[in-house]
Parts: structure tokens; sequence; C-alpha cells
């Protein structure tokens, strides 16, 4: 039979994980009728202990490590803020750092929070991190870690379905009738190496070109979205539509396609990835793949807890279905002979 969790415990008792957590370490905010039911539902279920986390608890700092890119990017502001939230129920602080997607930067931070004892990381992994130095400096620390959008292997995971979201868009993109795509942005970590797949996998099964050149890759900014449309049109390469890794990439796309007098969404289509804020307040509004960031940060801080709580089980492999957002900078475009 399965161990009984604090998840198991949560539902019964009809109250949040963090309520649960709460009660058993006999926190003064929840009211004791409640207490009492959780307690009760604990004694029910025959609900244990884990004694090792246990006894880790009694020394906790009660704060987490937040580690992501930077802030500027709605995607991870709303990661963030929504991480927090959870955390800040169930009664901890979070530490937030920004690599800038450097992995030594990265390092310095994650050791650094370590030394100040944080219990656990939430952790956007930089694109050249090192798998095996991430793993063996949370291990020897026994700082349970939880990755976000990108992968580190031997690590719990919560993200969104990139490569159904690849998919989702070409489909879309071989419905309105193009036949040559370009994906722009993104280094190679593994939601680009997911989102391009997705793509590559849907383009090729309806007949479309797929172009996914190593120098259209570039970093996450604006001016990476400069760079790579510049790369792809100087080769002379016009395709019907582009794909940008996300929306921060998409902006740059733009800027570069009306500095050549090309028209975003009539000349090419464009679409992209995360549907934050910027996608629906462009001139023409961008379609793109919504990830959901706030829910992913909802998940990751709630595996953190459970780690904490109840030890290793994992490591979790949690998806977030995508949903596509459909606009303007593809639904008016128009194959260039029926124009």
């Amino acid at each position: 039979m399965a161990r009984i969790t604090l998840d198991d415990v949560s539902r019964a008792a009809g109250v949040s994980r963090s309520t649960a957590s709460l009660v058993l370490r006999g926190s003064p905010k929840i009211p004791a009728a409640t207490a009492e039911r959780v307690r009760k539902v604990m004694a029910d279920l025959g609900y244990v202990y884990n004694r090792s986390a246990a006894n880790l608890r009694q020394s906790r700092s009660m704060t987490l490590g937040l580690i992501v890119t930077e802030i500027i990017n709605p995607y991870f502001a709303e990661l963030a803020m929504a991480a927090d939230e959870v955390a800040h129920e169930a009664a901890y602080t979070i530490f937030i750092g920004y690599s800038h997607d450097e992995a030594d930067r990265q390092h310095e931070l994650m050791t650094s929070m370590i030394e100040r004892q944080v219990d656990g990381f939430i952790l956007l992994p930089a694109p050249d991190s090192d798998p095996e130095k991430i793993a063996s400096l949370v291990a020897a620390a026994k700082t349970p870690t939880v990755t976000v959008a990108r992968r580190i292997e031997g690590l719990d995971y919560v993200g969104s379905d990139n490569v159904a979201g690849g998919e989702l868009l070409g489909r879309h993109l071989a419905a309105i009738g193009c036949r040559t795509v370009a994906f722009l942005g993104g280094l190679q970590a593994s939601s680009t190496t997911e989102r391009s797949e997705g793509l590559a996998r849907s383009l090729a099964a309806r007949g479309l070109e797929f172009w996914n050149d190593a120098e259209q890759r570039a970093h996450i900014t604006p001016a990476g979205g400069v760079q790579a449309t510049a790369a792809l049109l100087d080769r002379g390469r016009l395709p019907d539509a582009v794909v940008a890794y996300n929306d921060i990439v998409a902006l740059g796309i733009y800027e570069e396609l009306r500095r050549r007098e090309l028209r975003p969404g009539e000349d090419m289509a464009v679409a992209s990835f995360d549907d934050t804020r910027f996608a629906a307040t462009q001139a023409p509004p961008l379609t793109s793949v919504a990830g959901f960031p706030d829910e992913i940060g909802r998940r990751a801080a709630g595996r953190l807890l459970q780690l904490l709580d109840d030890g290793e089980d994992g490591p979790l492999n949690d998806l977030v279905p995508p949903k596509l957002r459909l606009r303007s900078s593809t639904v008016a475009w128009r194959p260039r002979g029926s124009r």
C-alpha cells in the first residue's frame, strides 16, 4: 500500500496542503476546529511523519530560495509571485536571486543561499548549467530542489508542456496556409529543444519546411529577437511565418521586420510562446502559446513543500497543458499568391 502523504490528508480534510502542514507544526494561525479536523483525518488515514523530515523541521530556517533569469520578463514575475503566495501561506519567506542566464552567477547565488540555510530551492536553470554540479551541490547540502521551465536531469521538474505547445502552433500555421516556418531565438536549453521539437513534428506531418538553424538562436531579449531575425533575412530567406522562442524575443522580431519595411502579420505571420501581457498589446496582437507561469509557480512551490514535509519520492515531471491564443499576427495573414 502506498504511504499516506500530507496531500492525502489535506484532500480528505478539505483544506489546503499548507494548512495541513501548519497543523503539523502546531501553528496558532489555524483555528482550533480546523486543526482538530485535520488531526482526526490524520489519525483515520494512518498518516505517519517521515521521521527524517520531521527531524529536519526542527532546524528549518523557514526560507526558500527562488532563482530565475530576471524579473523584467512578466513570465518570470508571474511565476515568482505565485510561488511566493504558496510559500507565504505555509509561513515561509522566499529569497529571490537573478542569474541573468549565467551558470557561474547561478552557482554563486545557490552557494550563498545555502550558506544562509535556505530549506529548499525553486530553480530556473541557466542554459549552460552543469547538471552534475547542481545535483552534487544540492545533494551535499541536503537542500531539496524543484526546477521550473528548464530541466536538470534527476531533479524534480514543473513546466509547460512545450512539445505540445509547439504542436499546437504547427497545426495552426499549416491551417492558415504557411509552407515555410522559421524558429527564432532561445539558447540551447531543454525548453528551446522541446518547443522546436513540437514544431518540427507537427510541421513535418503536414509537409511544411522548418528552418531551425544555429544562426537563429539568440538570447531571450528584444535584442536577441533583432539579432535572430537579421541573421535569417540577411541570408535571403523570407519564410511565410516566424515563431519566436517567447514573447520577449517577438518584440525584437517586430522591430527588425519593420526596420526592413516588412509588416508583421501581413508580409509574414508571427507567433510566439508564453502569452505574457505583452502579447495582446502588440500591433498587431501576437498569437502566442499560453504557458501559465502562475500555475507553474504554484505547483513548484507546492512540490517543494511536499519534499520538505514528506521526503523524497521523485523525481517528479509535472507538465502544465498549454493553450493557443490566436490573434491577428497569424489569423490576418494570407499566402502571398492569394493577396
